[in-house]
């Protein structure tokens, strides 16, 4: 059976669909418009009771978190992770690192600065300055390998790819950051990228 994908056009349900496109893997996209509260309804609940984007459901086997779901393609296939050990440590510290530190620090200075009730200067300030500091790790990390966890492209890359991608929503830009422009401009560039990025985009409803 085909790899059904339950996900929007979100930071996190990108990575999804990058690794799959990166693999070659044929799936059908199943849109959960989040802007209109679709991951709330019951059918998407019963599938992810967290009421959140993505989900993979490959022959009846579902699958939620997008790190997760990363984890499980690159095992399933052989690719897009080392297979030594040290390589796959190196992928997996990358990959709990954008969970516990990117991942919430941009996802809460965008909060703060685009959807919160009332302005939180405070909180805003923050996150920002958190996610800031991160870039400048990746940064300085960057300048001595070309990509996330070492010499190749792996799913620790395609999980950091995913907020650099949508990094207008925290405010937050690439701008003296050379090391990490030219990371995000060589993974831009992959065709698999950018035919992951269309399907995301197209499922997005005209304004």
């Amino acid at each position: 059976m085909m790899i059904e994908v339950h996900a929007f056009a979100t930071p996190n349900s990108v990575k999804v669909l990058i690794a799959l496109e990166e693999l070659g893997f044929p799936y059908a996209l199943k849109p959960v418009n989040v802007r209109k509260g679709e991951q709330k309804n019951e059918a998407f609940l019963a599938l992810n009771p967290n009421g959140k984007v993505p989900v993979l459901v490959d022959d009846g086997f579902v699958l939620t978190e997008s790190a997760a779901i990363l984890v499980y393609l690159a095992e399933k296939t052989g690719k897009l992770s080392p297979q030594e050990a040290i390589g796959r440590a190196r992928v997996f510290e990358q990959l709990f690192f954008h969970a516990s530190g990117l991942s919430p620090a941009f996802g809460n200075a965008g909060f703060f600065k685009r959807s919160s009730p009332e302005p939180q200067p405070i909180a805003e300030a923050r996150f920002v300055t958190e996610a800031e500091r991160i870039l400048g790790l990746l940064d300085a990390r960057l300048a001595s390998q070309p990509f996330m966890a070492g010499e190749e492209f792996t799913i620790a890359d395609i999980a950091h790819f995913g907020w650099m991608w949508r990094i207008q929503f925290p405010g937050l830009t690439l701008d003296s950051r050379p090391n990490l422009s030219r990371w995000y401009e060589a993974v831009a560039a992959r065709p698999a990228v950018q035919q992951a990025i269309a399907r995301a985009e197209a499922i997005v409803p005209a304004a």
